[in-house]
């Protein structure tokens, strides 16, 4: 095999990071070459961690991870792909027993000068570019693209370096010194202006370099990114470069391997080394014939995964599509580009749906890759990885629903943790609404496995070596340093999810002292939600909440007591705030009765309780006394006539005599229609309407009479209340005022009343369908009726 291209000294191999054309390249080279130790961009600190890359349980994409000892938080990156070239360089070395060895800057360094960066961005944001500290970078790729007349500098890479065969080269050296010719006249061009770390790294990279010629000769491999080549290939002291070197910044650091995915690969991140379609790249560093028609039977499969009709000749005429578009374009091989358009005129049928999930799950793609045991982490990394095994709960990169019933204790454990988890500020998982349950022990969370969260395992590595032991440690010293009450009940509700029973009284102590020293009732009405909320959580995983529940019941009291003067002379804004913490008080209470809490001891520091009948009749009470001042605005009277007719405490007549007296001529209109807008606005408010002709006509009555200079007033009010009514609901109510009352015309089986609703219920036809509710309970023919409502509940 010639080796013409290939000049005297150190093999030198320019590539770009995560190029499958490059890592075939370089492959190709260091197998015509065969030298005697390799050299690659990367920081010093991850030597030892090289032989980690021959484990079987390493797959990646995976990457080096950096981070200061005393502050997690500053970490950095370099992430490795299968189609990475140093990852294939680190490869070759191993299999080939050949020492390979980093050359780039120490991360001591790098970490440094990270921190110095970021504390410099913080006071001048405008001086540089975001999240460095340095001027904008000039982009080899596009200025070579550019001089070669092509506008889109990835396209033209594809077609100049990722089309090639690599192994099928005549001279598997001559690419790499085409590079390193064009990348020393952009040098010459441009100089290093807009990269003014880069000759620090490479004065540290040549003293790298010199040291492995020492030792092994000029039969040294350098695998680096293009731009450093000639500047490793230049001549220059020792001592200029022990210059350069003198005096820069250090940081203690750790380094270890850790999981990458895909979609991390396709954002710039570590050395700025970011690419747009890592999926492809990926296929096309694996194909080793025929890249084109695999990738669009690929496409296919995934297209049919999610059921839309795709045959082989969908296939055929797609792989024909793009090859013409190839010619017509005038590249040697269908690209990115080109697939993409056959896949959306052929497989998609011109929509970009579809096109959209063949970019993200194939284009981009969502692998996780992963790091063998042996790999060094943090005590508490190691504790959450067995977690995870235990529970059987994988982290992946794929965004997935989880939905969980906490009555089992496999499920409970994965609550446990997530919930501790997101204590310690590590967000694996999202808790969102369970869909087609209310109850208490079903949770539903989004899980998505991120690299980033290495890092935040290892900040809360500071608060223990366990995820349990870390989780309350940090709950401890978050209630000791919360100043706020919401902040102390949620996250005595947190603790409650999580099972940090240890924590509890630590939280609880802290919770009793914030009640008993807050006097803003608007923060007390917020917080007894939070509260209910966690005695419900500990109800259904079996843990002791007695001192919750009085706190609980001790907070309800000051909100009893604080609520009426509280609520006179707000304006519309706080009126309506305050009506949402009367709705929230008022379930709040509900459910603390349901929890079976008892009363708070007499003396203690939250006030004296009361039972739970006590509890809701002093509350019903307070509803009272706010229905009927006048000083109270008509959003919130209205409101408390609304939850004391749904409880039973208000009759039907009383609350319509209620709302005529507001609606009489005496009341300004627009405080007529805040009353309104509490009594009917909410769920449940236009059904109460529709059934009670009273209260429709008494509303009727009063907007048929409100003044036309006050109507403009009133109607956005009442166009809020009524608008939040379901359709079917809002064309009843159209349909009864349109024919007044007592002229409404008979339903089925009825005299009179409301259309669509009889007179009473139907048995014949409901026992019709007592069969099916019995197979679909699992109930057998002989269930009696009761057992039927009693497994329906």
């Amino acid at each position: 095999m010639s080796d013409s291209a290939r000049r005297p000294g150190p093999l030198l191999l320019g590539v770009r990071h995560h190029g499958p054309g490059s890592a075939r390249a370089v492959r190709a080279a260091l197998e015509a070459a065969r030298p005697k130790t390799v050299l690659i961009e990367g920081p010093p600190e991850a030597d030892a961690l090289i032989p980690l890359a021959a484990d079987p349980e390493m797959r990646p994409p995976v990457a080096l991870l950096a981070h200061a000892v005393d502050e997690p938080g500053c970490s950095a990156f370099w992430p490795f792909a299968d189609f990475s070239p140093e990852w294939v360089a680190v490869r070759w070395a191993l299999e080939h027993e050949v020492p390979a060895r980093f050359i780039d800057l120490p991360a001591t360094h790098t970490l440094a000068w990270q921190k110095a960066a970021e504390e410099e961005t913080a006071e001048r944001p405008a001086a540089a570019e975001p999240g460095t500290g340095r001027r904008m970078r000039i982009d080899p790729l596009g200025a070579l693209a550019e001089a070669a007349g092509h506008d889109d500098p990835e396209r033209w890479w594809e077609d100049v370096v990722e089309h090639r065969g690599g192994t099928g080269e005549r001279d598997v050296f001559a690419p790499f010194a085409a590079v390193e010719e064009a990348m020393t006249a952009l040098r010459e061009t441009y100089g290093a202006d807009g990269r003014d770390r880069d000759p620090v790294r490479e004065a540290h990279m040549r003293i790298r370099l010199r040291a492995a010629q020492r030792e092994f000769g000029d039969e040294v491999a350098v695998v680096c990114g293009a731009w450093h080549v000639p500047a490793l290939r230049a001549r220059s002291s020792v001592a200029a470069d022990r210059e350069l070197l003198k005096g820069l910044p250090r940081i203690r650091t750790d380094m270890t391997w850790v999981p990458w995915t895909n979609r991390r690969l396709a954002r710039t991140s570590g050395y700025g080394a970011g690419i747009d379609s890592p999926g492809w790249y990926g296929h096309l560093f694996s194909a080793q014939d025929r890249p084109v028609e695999r990738w669009l039977t690929k496409v296919a499969g995934l297209l049919r995964e999610e059921d839309r009709i795709v045959s082989s000749a969908h296939v055929i005429e797609a792989v024909r599509l793009a090859e013409t578009l190839a010619v017509l374009r005038g590249r040697p091989l269908p690209g990115l580009g080109e697939t993409t358009d056959a896949v959306r005129a052929v497989l998609c049928e011109g929509s970009d749906v579809p096109l959209a999930l063949v970019h993200d799950r194939l284009v981009v793609g969502d692998v996780l890759g992963e790091v063998p045991e042996a790999a060094p982490a943090v005590p508490l990394q190691r504790d959450l990885v067995r977690e995870q095994r235990r529970l059987r709960l994988k982290p992946e990169a794929l965004e997935r629903e989880l939905d969980l019933d906490l009555r089992k204790e496999t499920d409970a454990g994965r609550s446990r943790l997530l919930h501790r988890l997101r204590l310690l500020g590590v967000g694996w998982g999202e808790q969102v609404r369970s869909r087609g349950s209310t109850g208490t022990f079903r949770e539903t969370w989004r899980l998505c496995w991120e690299p980033e969260l290495s890092v935040r395992v290892a900040e809360a590595g500071v608060w223990g070596t366990t995820v349990h032991g870390a989780a309350t440690a940090r709950a401890e010293a978050d209630a000791a340093g919360a100043s706020a009450l919401a902040e102390v009940t949620a996250l005595a509700e947190l603790c409650l999810q999580a099972g940090l029973s240890d924590a509890l009284p630590v939280v609880m102590r802290a919770l009793a002292d914030r009640a008993a020293l807050d006097s803003d009732v608007g923060r007390l009405a917020e917080a007894l939600p939070a509260l209910v909320r966690s005695l419900r959580y500990g109800d259904v995983r079996g843990t002791d909440v007695r001192a919750l529940a009085e706190v609980a019941a001790g907070l309800a009291d000051r909100v009893f007591v604080g609520l009426p003067p509280a609520c006179a002379a707000l304006d519309a804004d706080a009126a309506q705030e305050m009506r949402g913490h009367v709705d929230a008080v008022h379930t709040a209470v509900g459910l603390l009765g349901d929890t079976g809490s008892g009363a708070a001891p007499a003396g203690s520091a939250v006030g004296t309780g009361s039972g739970q009948g006590d509890l809701r009749r002093r509350w019903r009470a307070v509803l009272r006394t706010l229905s009927g001042r006048d000083t109270v605005p008509g959003v919130l009277r209205g409101r408390a006539v609304r939850i004391l007719l749904d409880e039973g405490e208000l009759g039907a007549e009383e609350a319509a005599r209620l709302m005529g007296l507001v609606l009489s001529p005496g009341t300004p209109p627009a405080d007529a229609a805040a009353w309104i807008e509490g009594f009917v606005g909410g769920g449940g408010g236009g059904m109460l309407l529709v059934h009670d002709e009273r209260l429709l006509g008494l509303v009727d009555a009063w907007l048929t009479g409100v003044p036309a200079d006050a109507f403009t007033d009133v109607l956005p009010l009442l166009r809020r209340t009524f608008s939040a009514y379901e359709p079917g609901v809002r064309r009843t109510i159209s349909e009864l005022v349109r024919r007044g009352p007592g002229e409404r015309p008979a339903g089925r089986g009825q005299a009179g009343g409301t259309p669509g609703f009889g007179a009473g219920a139907d048995t014949g036809r409901a026992d019709a369908v007592l069969p099916v509710l019995r197979l679909l309970l699992g109930l057998d023919d002989t269930a009696s009726d009761d057992d039927l409502v009693g497994a329906g509940r």
